[in-house]
């Protein structure tokens, strides 16, 4: 992971949207959901998601689109995330 920004809510979000997306979601499909260029730029910034541009054919048309995807490291930083938050406690005897 290059530099790991400060990280808000927002930017976890993102990371869900992404990871329940295996082939990753078209920018303007995250922008439209109203994430901002900012949030996903300072994920792919820090490494955990990356760009890419991909030929889409659709009507005898050929379309550019932008596919963010999540990375390896965003999958760790989510199971980390989830392994934290969902560990059991074990019982207080009183």
């Amino acid at each position: 992971m290059a530099t790991e920004p400060n990280l808000t809510p927002r930017h976890f979000y993102v990371l869900n949207v992404l990871a329940n997306a295996p082939c990753g979601r078209d920018v303007n499909a995250l922008l439209t959901c109203g994430f901002d260029f900012k949030t996903m730029a300072d994920l792919v910034r820090s490494g955990l998601a990356t760009v890419r541009l991909e030929t889409v054919e659709e009507g005898g048309l050929e379309i550019e689109v932008a596919c963010v995807r999540i990375t390896a490291a965003g999958w760790r930083l989510l199971e980390r995330l989830a392994a934290r938050r969902w560990s059991p406690r074990p019982p207080i005897d009183r």
